[in-house]
């Protein structure tokens, strides 16, 4: 849903998902019911002679030709000659312009904005989409795997297309979605619209196999059928007689992900030659593996999937963009209603398995995560020093140790917790079995380390919450409650953060302080995008100065997020989840106030530019030795905003010695960007780079040899965090270091 109002001459959208874009300089703003060469969710017609939209790369399509323009994304200008255009804006929310003539787009200093320029007063057509789908429909699944299988048919009717552009967020949909029931209940128009591609997938009939080709089924838009008599999974093609035999399980789950990789990775080099194409650095590849683009682009479903099956595996597996989400399911049918919210995210599917930590691992483990820096000599001896973070000689409770904390540190430790009168809950963890993903989710029993810990009613919530949101048009709100003053350090810290990012975005900043039970109930009774409390958390609920909040005395949370910065929040948080919320940030045991301090400012940080809660998370805890006790509850993909590039993006640096002297001044950087979102899989971005012209799938990383002078250049004028010199930052901060 796109909702619009004008102020002067500045144009403000949003949609249901809170995602922002302003449009200066428009006129006479009307609604208007002109077709468009686009899918578009709305159109207005304004009358303009130049309009400012928000920094992204910008693509321009003839109408009456195949001729294509780009912007060159480091700068400089493009000239249109007189013609009819639609011009694509890849912003937060997707943007198109129709016009007729002659323009001018440019790319503002500091790359803030896009200006078009026309010759005129010119009436042109703004279309917007948003990026937000919610299912149509729901489909009633009795207990059985002929049912269940039937209904994964019927989930790729959200598709908007079925050519290689479905490898575009904006051009998959939200799968209808599944609820059980005593009889198969498909809605008449989820029939209708069901896709015949004749590509099948052959399953046994068990839900173990059902639950693991689920997304590969689902991207195909196959039509799944059980047959008893197999004890392998075949994948047909009925136009060609042919058949793809899988492995049975386990290893039935990796070639499911091998597929749909290989596919998807394909289709994305395949696009490029329909009309949302772009200059991508993979390119190279079709040449080397002997692809016709465009033939393969016309062709159908079943032939442009039976050309991909003749490409060995090992031609590519080294150039696969890392698969952005894997979930853990019990593959039981009380897990059924997650599938729809799973394949939306593209999520590969395993079953869980888990084995119990041994010894020091859980130490080892965080240890290896801990991100560690030397100061390098640039730093150490140059005039803008960056502060060193990894000194064990100056903190005890920092130092590195395989066998754990010496009983110095175990007294110091104590005396540094958050510190509570009453028993604080610790969490029972265990090792999972982890494969393809840069994110895990898991839907299973166990608190396992490294993934988050989700629950069937975490995305039913999620859904309530985009409803709810598509209703209401209010600017996003962020309450902040410090109830133990020794924590002011953090309370202020994390308060400074919302309060500059709401300059930018809609947002209102409450902070309260000393929260009495009733007052902090209120607090999460009440609408909120995200609650961030500081202070204990007990096993009889959240410290108030009246008593404990147990919050499992709630009527509903309606925070969709929460951070529960305390020791051992964890069963709080997951009681957040049963009354409401969609995801939340919480520990497994006592924590040290130092680490909760640098865990909640970055973490803020990070949320609050668009990171998912599991990769805001991610990132903060690997500031501390202990990263390992911090976790996410809920469903972790969660944003409490989009980014204004849609896709978060992560810089390491590296700095490289002129020479070997130890005291050398390096000049040179070796920078890595890392874009991906479980949100957007299948898009690209663009490094910001004087000598890069190319895009980058998201999942892969690109990397760039920088002047030290171009290092600033560059964090000056991106919003990414930044991983350096052992410790993680934040770009615009990090540069006046440079």
């Amino acid at each position: 849903m796109i909702e619009w109002e004008r102020t002067g001459s500045t144009l403000r959208v949003t949609d249901s998902a809170s995602a922002e874009l302003a449009v200066r300089g428009v006129d006479q703003v009307s609604a208007c019911s002109t077709s468009f060469p686009r899918p578009i969710d709305d159109t207005l017609a304004v009358s303009t002679s130049e309009l400012s939209l928000p920094h992204a790369v910008v693509y321009a399509f003839s109408l009456t030709s195949d001729t294509r323009y780009e912007l060159d994304p480091n700068g400089g200008t493009l000239t249109l000659p007189p013609d009819e255009y639609v011009i694509d804006i890849d912003a937060e929310i997707k943007t198109y312009v129709r016009l007729n003539g002659r323009a001018t787009l440019t790319q503002t200093d500091g790359f803030e904005s896009i200006t078009l320029s026309l010759p005129e007063q010119t009436r042109v057509i703004l279309g917007f989409r948003s990026r937000n789908e919610l299912p149509v429909g729901t489909i009633t699944v009795p207990d059985h795997p002929d049912a269940i299988a039937e209904a994964i048919t019927h989930l790729g009717t959200a598709h908007r297309t079925d050519t290689p552009d479905r490898t575009y967020p904006t051009l998959r949909g939200h799968p209808p979605l599944l609820e059980a029931g005593d009889t198969l209940e498909i809605p008449a128009h989820l029939q209708t619209e069901c896709p015949d591609t004749g590509i099948e997938l052959v399953v046994p009939p068990a839900y173990e196999a059902l639950y693991s080709t689920a997304p590969l089924a689902y991207y195909l838009q196959a039509s799944v059928q059980t047959d008893s008599r197999l004890e392998h999974a075949r994948l047909r093609l009925a136009d060609f007689d042919t058949e793809t035999r899988l492995a049975p399980l386990p290893t039935l789950e990796d070639d499911v992900a091998q597929l749909l990789r290989k596919t998807f990775f394909l289709d994305c080099l395949v696009r490029n030659v329909g009309p949302y194409g772009t200059t991508l650095s993979e390119l190279k590849l079709v040449d080397a593996l002997g692809l016709e683009s465009e033939q393969l682009y016309e062709a159908t479903p079943q032939e442009r999937l039976a050309a991909y099956l003749e490409i060995p595996h090992e031609a590519i597996e080294h150039r696969l963009p890392e698969w952005h989400l894997a979930t853990y399911v019990t593959p039981a049918y009380d897990r059924l209603e997650t599938l729809p919210f799973l394949l939306d995210r593209m999520s590969l599917i395993y079953q869980p398995r888990t084995t119990e930590l041994e010894g020091q691992e859980l130490v080892e483990r965080s240890l290896d995560d801990f991100y560690r820096g030397v100061v390098p000599p640039t730093d150490r001896d140059h005039n803008n020093e960056v502060p060193s973070r990894r000194q064990p000689s100056s903190d005890s409770n920092e130092q590195s140790s395989r066998t754990g904390p010496t009983r110095n540190q175990r007294s110091q430790t104590e005396s540094a917790t958050r510190a509570s009168a009453g028993d604080v809950a610790s969490v029972e963890v265990v090792k999972p079995e982890l494969h393809h993903g840069r994110t895990h989710g898991w839907l299973a029993d166990g608190v396992p380390i490294d993934v988050f810990k989700s629950d069937p009613v975490a995305y039913r919530n999620r859904l309530a919450a985009l409803a709810d949101d598509s209703n209401s048009s209010a600017p996003m709100s962020i309450h902040v409650v410090l109830n133990d003053p020794e924590m002011a350090g953090e309370h202020e810290a994390v308060a400074e953060i919302y309060r500059r990012r709401a300059e930018d975005r809609s947002i209102d900043v409450t902070v309260d302080e000393s929260l009495r039970t009733a007052d902090l109930a209120r607090v999460f009774e009440r609408n909120h995008d995200f609650v961030h409390y500081i202070g204990h958390c007990e096993t009889d609920g959240l410290r108030c100065p009246d008593g404990n909040l147990a919050v499992s005395s709630l009527e509903r949370c309606r925070a969709q997020t929460f951070f529960l910065n305390a020791c051992g929040s964890f069963y709080e948080g997951q009681t957040l989840i049963e009354k409401g919320s969609v995801a939340g940030a919480v520990t497994f045991t006592k924590v040290l106030n130092d680490h909760a301090l640098k865990v909640g400012s970055s973490f803020a940080t990070f949320l609050a530019h668009g990171f998912s809660i599991e990769r805001a998370m991610s990132l903060a805890r690997s500031r501390i030795m202990m990263g390992k006790d911090y976790a996410v509850v809920g469903d972790g993909t969660h944003s409490l905003t989009d980014g204004e590039h849609q896709q978060p993006t992560t810089l390491t640096l590296e700095p490289v010695p002129d020479d070997d002297s130890d005291t050398a001044v390096p000049n040179q950087f070796l920078v890595t960007f890392d874009c991906y979102s479980t949100q957007t899989t299948g898009t690209y971005y663009v490094p910001h780079t004087d000598e890069n012209e190319l895009a980058t799938l998201c999942g892969n990383e690109s990397n760039f040899l920088l002047e030290r002078d171009e290092v600033a250049t560059l964090l000056e004028e991106c919003d990414a965090a930044v991983i350096y010199n052992g410790d993680v930052y934040w770009s615009r901060e990090l540069s006046t270091q440079f």
